[in-house]
């Protein structure tokens, strides 16, 4: 699906170029299928409808004017939380989701102290790309995310901003 408003440009490491558009009820019929193919418990279609409705920073990437990756932010008392992060898995380890991140936390209003995060201990390449962007491990949250066996740990990591 084509962005509608202009939009923001970026090269990636690896110089595929991006372009960042705002995310919107009209774009969820994509963002579905790349959330069903990228988790095993992908969030269901209200989840983005809410996070929209509401006013979390909801971002995608688009490459060549198909959605190549999104991330979804909430904000409030300083604080913000990445809810979702998610690369096209056909194009993982290109420089997106590094370029998504890096944007979206510099479009974070003033007054927002620290960024945290989850992520499932065993998602090796997300756990490097948070490290490449300065979080740092703080807790454990057992038992977090649902599996197909059994239940697996949440690492969640924090970001510092404008110390």
């Amino acid at each position: 699906m084509k962005p509608l408003q202009p939009p923001v440009t970026s090269t990636t490491r690896t110089g595929i170029e991006l372009q960042f558009q705002p995310m919107s009820t009209r774009d969820l019929d994509a963002v579905m299928y790349i959330e069903s193919i990228a988790h095993s418990h992908p969030w269901t279609r209200k989840n983005f409808e809410d996070s929209i409705r509401c006013g979390d920073q909801c971002w995608m990437a688009y490459v060549e004017q198909e959605i190549a990756a999104y991330s979804i932010i909430s904000s409030g008392g300083g604080e913000a939380e990445l809810l979702n992060h998610v690369v096209s898995p056909r194009l993982h380890q290109q420089g997106i989701g590094y370029a998504l991140l890096k944007f979206i936390l510099s479009r974070l209003e003033p007054g927002i102290d620290m960024v945290f995060l989850e992520v499932r201990k065993s998602n090796q390449a997300a756990i490097a790309l948070y490290d490449r962007l300065g979080f740092s491990e703080v807790g454990v949250r057992p038992n977090y995310y649902p599996g197909k066996d059994r239940r697996e740990d949440a690492l969640i990591f924090a970001k510092p901003l404008g110390i």
